[in-house]
Parts: structure tokens; C-alpha cells; sequence
């Protein structure tokens, strides 16, 4: 017998603040936790949903556990398929509660009242070896997703001097203030924009039980977190972005949006935001690139010559092109000491350069140089990009015959000098066109134009724009 369709069963919520239950349909009312009671003859259940976002939509709950599915909107990264964890008011989960959630699903969400959640990494260690396994943390604020495979528990806790029984990890959404919002307010302003969501501050460390803690790097992972804008998101204006509490500045964050939700995606942590803009450039206003070009200026990755004028006809450097990939994956500046002689610690590139060679991205020629101020080629654009294509997780690496096959309709093949296979790389996975439909160019200097459109393109085939 179907008990959800029976005059015998009757489901009520503790609060009518959270949720509404009408014929047993739930409906979220305002972010917070509802404690549903479903009662059927003697037997009664209660399971916690969280209210993750307003929403007008409602959704169905029936009993059956102590949790329960979410009500009303998602802040876009929880899944109805996810075992859900609430943490007590001071951020602390239960560890037979969260070892058994992951015993059951590879997706727990962990919902937390307050700023913080702390989850015993001894409850971690067993689903820490299954594929795919990720926590949600879930606030009012936002969402925070880890994939496991990122919390190296055994090495946090020997940093730490501890075992890892006495490990936790501590995952943070706090709402920036003080200096950090004037700080945003006047970095937007200066960029010609102005924000759209809160500034919130992203962290995860692992703590001791002496108090001690150390950051959790992720390596080269990127790590999802929502913010709630506060209006419906334009992808063609809107872009995540950091915001560096050193030099005052927002630069782009890897950033997708539906309706009011944005999702950054970054393998670090630090405040981040949405920032608006509208840029427009009076030199193309008939070019074939300007969506593109403009797109790319209104998410912080390209920028003009000036305030109005962008030359996109103009050649660009090996050095410019390495600043935009360095931008276009979002990573933090590596400052060391350059590989290349003909790179000094002084140039506006340096730190851009080895950001690059840090992440894999270039390599510089055999004599020990990375000719900073020469044209890009096309064949040396096609390279880059599909070496920050495969650093974003997608890997689009070619074998020699499949290279021979992508490139047998170009009939000028054989005068590219060592990219065979980034060039058909690029060319199968959407990033290059040939100048004709039988010529690559591969010898040919790219423009600023055509940068920012290869760059356009590897942007959305890693899904980090939409």
C-alpha cells in the first residue's frame, strides 16, 4: 500500500518559518532547516530538510529516514541524489553520522546553520578511496563542493603532528566585511563595474586537536562553490571573481551562472564575488571578433589598449599570450626565479612566465629562452592552449594518426615545424579553424583577435564560461 496517498498519514514541519507542508507537499519558504514529522497509525519519522534558496517551486518529500531531500531551490551544486548531514550549531558533524552517509552514497551534503562545518576526517578516510566521492557543504551564503581525492588526510595529519583520528577539516563560508568589501566596491568601480553578490570568503584548513591548523591546497583541482546574486546573471556581462586583499585588485575566476546562481570554480581558496560590466570598444564596432573580444573584456581576461580602442589586428607576444592563459585558468601568480635568461625578474611578464612553466603550459626554446617580445605563431598559440585545456581536467591529447587524420584537409600540414598533434588537438576540439578550409597558417602571427577568440573557445570547451 502507497501510504503517501492515504487520509493515515499525516507529515507536519516544526516551523512554518522554513518550509510549508500542504498535502504532503513541501515547499521551501526561506533559506534555514525544517524538522518534518511524518506520522503513520503508531509509527513516526522525522527528517531534516534544508531550505538552500527562496524558490516558488515546490517539491514532494516522503518519509522514510532521517534525512531528507531539499525543499525548494538549489544553490545549484546539491543534488536531490545526495545524503544529507546537518551539523550542530557550532559547525561540528557527527562522525558515525557522516561515515555512514558516505557508507551509502559517493555525494553527502552537509548543512550547516552558522559559517563553518567540521568534519571529522577519521569519518573521511574509508570513502576518501572511492571514485567521485565529494561533500557539499551547504549555507546560506553559498555552497561549497570538495571531491575527497583533494584531502590528502595521511599528510595534513603528519604536518600537523597528529593522527588522523585527531584530524579535522574545517570548511568556512563567511561573509567578507570591514576593509575587504570597501576594498571590492572600489576594485569593481575602478574596472568600470560593480558587484552583484556578496563577497565571500572560501577556506578549508585542517586543524588539530591542539588548535593548530594549515591550509588544504588542491593541487590542480578545480573546486565548484556557488554565491546567490542578487538578480538574474547575464553570462555576456557577469563574471566570479578573486578579489586579492594584497594588491586590491579582482581579476577572473572560471565561472558558469544559472538564473541568480554562479558557480566559481578555482584550485584555491580566497574571497570571491560577481562583478557586472558592459565594456565596448569603438574600434570594433564592425570586427568579425568583437562578441567574442568583449565577452572576454567583461570577465576580466582581455583588456584594451586603452580605455576605448582594443587593436585587434595588432600581432600579440609570446609574453601577452602567456598572461591570458595565466588569467584564463585563474591561477595564482608564482613568483621564482625564471628558467629563461632572457626573462628578468623585473618585467611586467616575469611572474606570468612562471606561473606558465609552473603549470606546464610553455616551455621555451632549447637554448634556454623564452623570447618574450617575438610573435606568437598560430601553431605556438594552438600548443598553449591545449596544454591549459588538458591543466583544466579535459584531455584532448591526440595520437600521431589521429593527428595525420585531423590534419589531412590542410593542405599546408606539412609546414608545421613540431605541433602536429596540439595543432589537431586544437583543431578537433573546436579551438582552431584553418584560415581557409584547406590552409592552417600554422607559421602565420596570431592577432589580439584571434587570441581572444582561441581563448573564447577553450574557455567554454572547459566549461568554465557558459
Amino acid at each position: 500500500m502507497d501510504v503517501t496517498k492515504t487520509a493515515q498519514l499525516s507529515i507536519t514541519s516544526d516551523t512554518s518559518s522554513f518550509a510549508s507542508v500542504q498535502n504532503g507537499v513541501v515547499q521551501g519558504l526561506r533559506v534555514g532547516t525544517a524538522v518534518l514529522q511524518a506520522v503513520y497509525g503508531n509509527t513516526s519519522v522525522t527528517a531534516n530538510v534544508y531550505v538552500t534558496a527562496n524558490s516558488d517551486s515546490s517539491s514532494t518529500t516522503s518519509p522514510g529516514g532521517s534525512t531528507g531531500g531539499p525543499a525548494g531551490g538549489s544553490t545549484g551544486s546539491t543534488s536531490s541524489s545526495a545524503v544529507q548531514v546537518t551539523a550542530g550549531s557550532d559547525g561540528k558533524v557527527d562522525a558515525t553520522a557522516l561515515a555512514n552517509a558516505f557508507a551509502s552514497s559517493t555525494s553527502v551534503q552537509v548543512n550547516i546553520s552558522g559559517d563553518k562545518a567540521q568534519l571529522p576526517a577519521s569519518a573521511l578516510l574509508d570513502a576518501a578511496g572511492k571514485s567521485g566521492a565529494a561533500v557539499t557543504i551547504v549555507s546560506d551564503k553559498g555552497t561549497y563542493t570538495l571531491p575527497l581525492s583533494v584531502l590528502k588526510l595521511d599528510a595534513l595529519a603528519k604536518a600537523l603532528g597528529v593522527d588522523v583520528k585527531d584530524l579535522t577539516i574545517v570548511v568556512s563560508i563567511t561573509k567578507a566585511s570591514g576593509d575587504a568589501v570597501t576594498g571590492i566596491a572600489n576594485a569593481a568601480a575602478a574596472l568600470g563595474g560593480n558587484t552583484i553578490a556578496d563577497a565571500i570568503d572560501f577556506n578549508v584548513t585542517a586543524a588539530g586537536k591542539d588548535g593548530k591548523s594549515i591550509s588544504v591546497g588542491f593541487g590542480t583541482t578545480y573546486v565548484s562553490r556557488t554565491l546567490n546574486a542578487t538578480k538574474a546573471i547575464d553570462g555576456k556581462k557577469a563574471t566570479g571573481a578573486l578579489y586579492n586583499e594584497t594588491t586590491k585588485k579582482l581579476s577572473f575566476v572560471p565561472s558558469t551562472f544559472d538564473g541568480k546562481v554562479a558557480t566559481l570554480k578555482r584550485n584555491g581558496n580566497s574571497i570571491y564575488t560577481v562583478v557586472e560590466n558592459n565594456k565596448s570598444f569603438d574600434d570594433l564596432a564592425n570586427h568579425w571578433a568583437k562578441a567574442d573580444v568583449e565577452l572576454l573584456a567583461n570577465k576580466l581576461v582581455v583588456e584594451g589598449v586603452s580605455d576605448k580602442k582594443f587593436d585587434a589586428d595588432r600581432n600579440i607576444s609570446r609574453a601577452e599570450f602567456a598572461a591570458l592563459v595565466v588569467r584564463s585558468l585563474g591561477l595564482t601568480s608564482v613568483s621564482t626565479d625564471s628558467k629563461f635568461k632572457d626573462v628578468k625578474a623585473g618585467a611586467w611578464y616575469a611572474d606570468s612566465v612562471s606561473t606558465a612553466v609552473y603549470a606546464g603550459i610553455i616551455n621555451g626554446y632549447e637554448d634556454n629562452t623564452f623570447r618574450p617580445d617575438a610573435q606568437i605563431t598560430r601553431e605556438e598559440l594552438a600548443a598553449m592552449v591545449v596544454r591549459a585545456l588538458n591543466y583544466a581536467g579535459v584531455k584532448s591529447d591526440v595520437n600521431a594518426i589521429q593527428a595525420a587524420n585531423v590534419l589531412a584537409k590542410f593542405k599546408d600540414a606539412n609546414k608545421i615545424v613540431w605541433a602536429q598533434n596540439e595543432i589537431a588537438a586544437a583543431v578537433q576540439a573546436g579551438i582552431i579553424n584553418g584560415l581557409t578550409d584547406d590552409t592552417i597558417g600554422s607559421a602565420n602571427q596570431a592577432t589580439r583577435a584571434q587570441s581572444a577568440t582561441m581563448l573564447k573557445r577553450f574557455l567554454s570547451a572547459a566549461n568554465f564560461i557558459n
